[in-house]
């Protein structure tokens, strides 16, 4: 397996993870079909999901994650801080999509400056 493996599967798979956020922000959270549908039958799975995700939406879950797992990340040497600023790049590109950006900008950044910094063996 190339060293470059993992660094190509997640530019092709970080897009598609950033257009899935997006869907989800328009057409569950913003779409006025679901306001409707939530309103008259509150109890329906995808209306208390769309709950819960309002509430780490409100509460900022997802970007504070982001930006714990970024600094975390960025300290710890190896894999462990290369694999921890994946997963913060994770949670940081849906928290980007939905209203968490000032937390995510940085947690992104962050993660990505982790991502990119060579190993202090090489």
């Amino acid at each position: 397996m190339s060293r470059r493996l993992p660094v190509i599967v997640l530019l092709v798979l970080l897009p598609l993870w950033l257009a899935a956020s997006y869907a989800a922000r328009y057409g569950f959270m913003e779409d006025g079909q679901w306001v409707g549908i939530c309103v008259d039958e509150a109890s329906r799975w995808e209306c208390v999901v769309r709950s819960n995700l309002g509430l780490m939406i409100h509460f900022k879950v997802l970007g504070w994650a982001a930006v714990g797992m970024a600094l975390i990340g960025f300290v710890v040497p190896g894999r462990g801080g290369w694999w921890l600023a994946v997963l913060a790049v994770v949670f940081g590109m849906p928290a980007l999509a939905l209203y968490n950006t000032t937390l995510a900008v940085f947690a992104v950044v962050i993660a990505g400056l982790r991502l990119v910094r060579s190993s202090r063996g090489a």
